[in-house]
């Protein structure tokens, strides 16, 4: 299981250093999509294996699954960590996060997700995170 935010800088030839407290549950390949809410989702292979065989069970014929497979397989990419504990993340998906430097990689249970850091503190200072939205958020859930 992921957990904790970890803050790192993106270098110039587009490495990004991989938590070490990620890097055991990551394995040493693993796969980095384009994520929701414009971040990046990074999955150990396992993980990976069990969204990739939930996207194969979605109907063809439905536009929106269509969608829904193309956004996150064509953005996919394996990604090797390093002896110094980086990724190298192509340019198109640090366009589509807006990674520039200051990046936060946080745990999300089965996997990391990693985000421009100014969006990140955008994100956590959003409405999304008022106590009572998020209780009736849970509720909704059953949880």
């Amino acid at each position: 299981m992921f957990l904790g935010e970890f803050q790192h800088s993106i270098d110039s030839k587009g490495r990004l250093i991989v938590p070490a407290k990620f890097r055991e549950d990551l394995g040493e390949n693993f796969v980095v999509t384009k994520g929701l809410d414009n971040c990046l989702f990074a999955y150990p292979k396992s993980e990976w294996a069990i969204f990739e065989e939930k996207l194969k069970q979605l109907p063809l014929t439905n536009s929106g699954a269509r969608k829904f497979v193309r956004f996150f397989f064509a953005g996919a990419i394996e990604c090797d960590i390093d002896n110094q504990g980086r990724i190298n993340l192509p340019a198109n998906l640090r366009e589509y996060a807006g990674l520039k430097k200051d990046v936060v990689s946080i745990g999300v249970n089965n996997r990391v997700e990693i985000w421009n850091k100014d969006s990140w503190s955008e994100y956590n200072n959003e409405e999304n995170f008022i106590s009572n939205e998020l209780a009736f958020e849970m509720e909704n859930l059953g949880i």
